[in-house]
């Protein structure tokens, strides 16, 4: 792998761990931050999450219902799941997965320019408010907006095939947010109308093999601030969820993709649906890549509570948003949804 095209991960790496033992990591510690993470008890065997098949939405009323049933008891008891015949192509997958190698193959000096790709802001790599060693991710990412993919106007084969994904990858979460959302008895155009034009994403990752990767993660600890994330990642994973406690491996499947939760969808379902936490374990020899899709609202979209008494007070998406920016610019961790409790509540809540 030529050396150019790699982030200065171990420069940054090493600054820190000067920075850490010099005791210049002045921020304070996040309130929510799990500093335990080492000793949290690992498991090593792998998990088959749910695999639900789509398919039987396109059947008749039982099998349709059989379906539906199932999407909503995996968000319920996993917020994790796996969807097979999702209606995209293998071939488009393995196209968007080559697209992507392309660009990651090109050179740092140019990656890291603020107009690459024709696009401001959308190239990140190794966590740039990192204040420990701990807080690195050992990869490097282009998240783009959904409304600007068309903007990608001097890389025509990357815009064409990840237009097709987004649009694949927007109509799942569309219908997926439906079915759960039927569940809790919300009107069936309800994320539509919040998201069509909001601030979805898109997400190309890239892991590179790592020297350490038993003392850094390719994605630290963290739940997704959306509704629902869809995520195709072929081969080797890293990743791991977090459920009663445990760190869990999630067996990967080329076939399916991955459907998670977010923080948004806990508000709404006041916590029946839960986003959980998960991370990306580095890895010392392979280098991996994924592509994650983030269904997400407009800003002046008030996110609350479909079920009383309502857990959370209601907030802007805009303000949850400015919240983890602010909270992690000040401890390198993002707090999230405790932020938003209604403390009246607190006392009888179940975890």
């Amino acid at each position: 792998m030529s050396m150019e095209i790699e982030p200065p991960l171990e420069v940054r790496y090493y600054a820190l761990m000067k920075d850490e033992m010099e005791g210049k990591n002045g921020r304070l510690k996040a309130e929510e931050e799990d500093d335990h993470d080492e000793v949290v008890e690992e498991c090593e065997d792998e998990i088959e999450l749910p695999m639900i098949d789509l398919g039987l939405l396109k059947m008749g009323n039982l099998e349709k219902e059989k379906c539906k049933n199932e999407i909503v008891e995996a968000a319920r008891n996993w917020g994790f799941f796996q969807i097979l015949n999702h209606g995209v192509p293998e071939k488009v997958l393995k196209a968007m997965i080559y697209e992507q190698k392309k660009v990651f193959n090109q050179p740092f000096a140019n990656k890291s320019l603020s107009n690459f790709l024709n696009l401001a802001g959308t190239y990140r790599w190794g966590n740039p408010v990192a204040i420990s060693p701990t807080q690195i991710s050992w990869s490097e990412a282009f998240h783009i907006a959904v409304l600007e993919v068309s903007s990608l106007n001097d890389h025509l084969t990357l815009r064409s095939t990840m237009e097709g994904v987004v649009k694949k990858f927007g109509r799942l979460a569309e219908n997926i947010s439906e079915v759960l959302g039927q569940s809790l008895g919300i009107k069936s155009s309800y994320f539509k109308e919040r998201c069509e034009k909001g601030k979805s994403s898109f997400r190309l990752n890239r892991y590179p093999p790592c020297p350490f990767a038993s003392k850094v993660y390719g994605l630290i600890p963290h739940t997704d601030s959306d509704y629902l994330t869809i995520l195709y990642q072929p081969q080797t994973s890293g990743l791991q969820l977090m459920k009663a406690g445990k760190w869990f491996p999630v067996k990967p499947n080329p076939q399916a993709l991955l459907v998670n939760i977010g923080d948004l969808f806990q508000v709404v379902s006041n916590d029946v649906f839960r986003s959980l936490k998960h991370r990306v374990v580095a890895s010392e020899g392979v280098e991996r890549f994924s592509f994650a899709y983030f269904y997400c609202p407009s800003d002046d979209v008030m996110i609350e509570s479909w079920l009383k008494p309502s857990i959370y007070r209601q907030f802007s998406y805009k303000e949850y948003r400015q919240q983890i920016e602010k909270d992690v610019e000040k401890t390198g961790n993002k707090v999230g949804l405790s932020r938003f409790f209604l403390h009246n509540i607190l006392p009888h809540l179940g975890q």
